[in-house]
């Protein structure tokens, strides 16, 4: 089985949501209701039955540990402590100020690592974008998007703590679309999770509307069988 020479890719950050924004950050397996979860399912049920094309979603937590963000959030959440600390308590002392800057890294470390949102504050976006990329394109490979048949799989990726969507397709399916196709697949999520609509309103129109296009360039043949799975996969 040859993995594809070029995967077509497209990405769209989303602004704040309501199930990103509220409380902590919404985990993967509870990101979609069972309700939508059986929406989501049913949708590339139906699509599948008219095409070639393979198509599968992932949600994940984050695309990464991001334990640097953790140390740098330390650094400078403890070194800001300290220095408040040192100049109202202890005359400007740098001694001071230096142990103090090493006895607050360490619960400001764990706050950070505890806090997603925290932790995120200290992320750049070319970061959490490479990050993101780095991880769909994993999960394309791992979660064997790259195995089908005739090289039509597509992979919805959600990453929540980055708030960002990825659409991946193999090398099939980007001769038959370009990137800005792939670009307005993902806006429409992005948009709908947004407005707090992330199934039906976004998800699944997304999904609807890669289907057409799947009908259209690689209708169902003899033989064709169903290869990923199509419930919602989450990490």
């Amino acid at each position: 089985m040859s993995k594809p020479n070029k995967i077509g890719q497209a990405s769209c950050l989303t602004g704040l949501t309501k199930k990103w924004i509220q409380g902590n950050i919404m985990k993967a397996d509870r990101f979609f209701t069972e309700e939508e979860n059986k929406k989501i399912t049913a949708t590339i049920k139906d699509i599948e039955s008219r095409t070639d094309g393979e198509i599968a979603v992932m949600v994940v937590d984050s695309s990464n540990h991001y334990h640097e963000a953790e140390v740098l959030g330390g650094v400078i959440l403890g070194s800001l402590l300290a220095l408040i600390v040192t100049v109202l308590f202890f005359h400007d002392s740098l001694w001071v100020y230096i142990s103090l800057s090493i006895l607050f890294f360490f619960p400001f470390g764990l706050l950070c690592a505890r806090v997603p949102k925290l932790k995120a504050a200290f992320l750049s976006v070319k970061k959490q974008e490479e990050t993101v990329r780095l991880r769909a394109l994993l999960a394309f490979y791992e979660k064997g998007l790259y195995r089908t048949r005739y090289n039509t799989g597509v992979l919805f990726f959600l990453s929540l703590l980055e708030r960002k969507v990825w659409v991946l397709a193999d090398k099939g399916i980007y001769k038959k679309m370009d990137q800005e196709t792939l670009n307005q697949f993902a806006g429409m999520v992005s948009q709908g999770i947004k407005e707090g609509r992330a199934c039906e309103v976004s998800l699944c129109q997304a999904i609807e509307g890669v289907g057409r296009l799947l009908a259209e360039h690689f209708p169902i043949t003899h033989g064709d069988t169903d290869e990923l799975p199509d419930q919602v996969l989450t990490e």
